[in-house]
């Protein structure tokens, strides 16, 4: 998960009134109305939580004629409230002997990738700390993964293909999943 949207999903729970939302949520699906009476919220209030909790993809609404009900979308929230633990985990793998030497040789001080080795070991690592930014699960256009793959190194299209053989990657009619990492290529 990107720095950017893990403070988004933080700030979007720095709420008294969303965290309440969501915990009445977990017991299941509740329309507008019933969330306002519940907590004591206007209406107007109620939308502007839900729109907040939407932009970060924790509620879904589904219509049934003229109401709405709010889903709370559970694997979501765990993986997003698991993001900083993995994002440590990364940084330590990072740091760790071979692997941060390798890291440190191959990316200049702005983050960006000087070449990409030609050593498959080397490689390998030089891709799992490219895909640090990206989701596990969510599903990215080519153009965003080119977008993503480009603020490291204008050979887009060999990184991207190099995502695929390596299995960090499924690619379904241009569409791109990021794998869980018990899929990618192993580092031996």
């Amino acid at each position: 998960m990107q720095l950017g949207r893990m403070l988004e999903f933080h700030k979007a729970l720095g709420d008294v009134n969303r965290l309440k939302i969501v915990m009445l949520l977990a017991a299941g699906s509740l329309s507008g109305g019933e969330i306002a009476e519940k907590l004591g919220l206007t209406a107007a209030t109620v939308t502007h939580h839900m729109n907040v909790l939407r932009n970060v993809m924790l509620v879904k609404g589904v219509r049934e004629k003229n109401t709405i009900y709010f889903h709370l979308m559970e694997k979501e929230l765990h993986f997003k409230s698991q993001s900083i633990l993995r994002r440590v985990e990364q940084v330590k793998r990072t740091t760790d002997g071979e692997r941060g030497k390798v890291v440190q040789n191959f990316f200049d001080q702005s983050g960006r990738l000087k070449t990409i080795p030609s050593q498959r070991k080397k490689k390998l690592y030089v891709f799992e700390h490219l895909l640090e930014g990206l989701e596990i699960g969510r599903s990215y256009t080519e153009r965003e993964i080119d977008e993503y793959i480009r603020q490291f190194h204008e050979d887009h299209c060999t990184i991207r293909r190099e995502f695929v053989i390596n299995h960090y990657m499924y690619r379904e009619n241009g569409v791109y999943t990021l794998n869980p990492p018990e899929l990618w290529a192993k580092i031996e």
